[in-house]
C-alpha cells in the first residue's frame, strides 16, 4: 500500500487552449495539463516545468496518489495517466491526472521488481532469465495502491516460469486481465535454455568459407601452371 509523498504545486489556466498558447507557455518553462473525472469537470492547469521533470523522473511518481495544491488552498487526490512528451528532445509537453475518490476503484498500471534473479537455480545452471513484463495493470481503491509488486524468482529451474496468477497481490488489489479467462494468464518472467552463441556458428561459417575461398585459389593457380607449362 502507498502514501501520498508527491505534491504538485498547480495553478489554473486562464489563456487560451490552442497550440499557440501551449507553445508560449512552453517557452516559459511551464507544462500544461488537464485535471478530470473523479465527478467534476475536466479542469485546465499548469504547472512550473522544472519541479515537474524532478517528479517525473522518480519511478514511484508513476503509481503513487499524487496531491495537487492549487493557489487559494484547495487541495486534490490524483494518479498520473498520461505524459505528452515532445519525440525529439523528450520535454514534457502536457500531462493528465485522473481524479481519484476514497470510495471507487483506480486502475494503474504499476511497475514489476524481480527478486531473486541470481539465486534462482536454473539461472546458476547456466540458463537464462528473461523478464516478459516490466509492468502491469491493477485494480483497487486509491488508499490500497501498491507503489510495486514485488515477483520472487529465486525457485525457478530452466523451463520454468512465473504467470500472472502468481504474482504476490496486497489486500484489495487485483489484476482485471485474469478476470477475463485463464488464457490471460501470461508469463511475468522466465528462465530458459541459452542458445547456442551466434558467434561461435559465425566463426565456424567463416572458417569453412575461408578455407573454400583458399581452396579455390589453389585450383586456379594450379590450373594456370598448367596452362603455362
Amino acid at each position: 500500500m502507498t502514501t501520498t509523498s508527491f505534491v504538485l504545486q498547480a495553478r489554473p489556466r486562464h489563456d487560451g487552449l490552442g497550440k499557440g498558447a501551449s507553445r508560449r507557455l512552453r517557452r516559459k518553462g511551464i507544462v500544461p495539463g488537464i485535471l478530470y473525472g473523479g465527478g467534476g469537470e475536466p479542469y485546465p492547469v499548469l504547472f512550473e516545468a522544472l519541479a515537474l521533470e524532478h517528479q517525473l523522473g522518480q519511478e514511484a511518481f508513476y503509481s503513487h496518489l499524487l496531491e495537487i495544491r492549487e493557489e487559494g488552498g484547495a487541495v486534490q487526490q490524483g494518479v498520473l495517466k498520461a505524459v505528452q512528451r515532445h519525440p525529439v528532445t523528450g520535454r514534457v509537453l502536457h500531462i493528465d491526472i485522473l481524479r481519484v475518490r476514497a470510495d471507487r476503484p483506480v486502475r494503474m498500471h504499476v511497475p514489476l521488481h524481480f527478486q531473486g534473479e541470481h539465486a534462482a537455480p536454473g539461472v546458476k545452471e547456466g540458463g537464462v532469465f528473461s523478464r516478459h513484463m516490466i509492468e502491469v495493470e491493477i485494480q483497487c481503491l486509491p488508499k490500497d495502491l501498491p507503489e510495486f509488486l514485488a515477483v520472487d524468482v529465486s525457485g525457478l529451474d530452466i523451463g520454468q516460469a512465473v504467470h500472472l496468477s502468481q504474482v504476490p497481490l496486497p489486500e484489495g488489489v487485483v489484476i482485471p486481465a485474469l478476470e477475463q479467462g485463464t488464457e490471460h494468464d501470461l508469463p511475468v518472467a522466465s528462465v530458459h535454455h541459452a542458445r547456442v552463441t551466434s558467434a561461435q556458428d559465425e566463426e565456424a561459417a567463416a572458417s569453412a568459407a575461408s578455407a573454400g575461398e583458399t581452396s579455390a585459389g589453389t585450383g586456379e593457380g594450379t590450373a594456370g601452371k598448367g596452362e603455362g607449362s
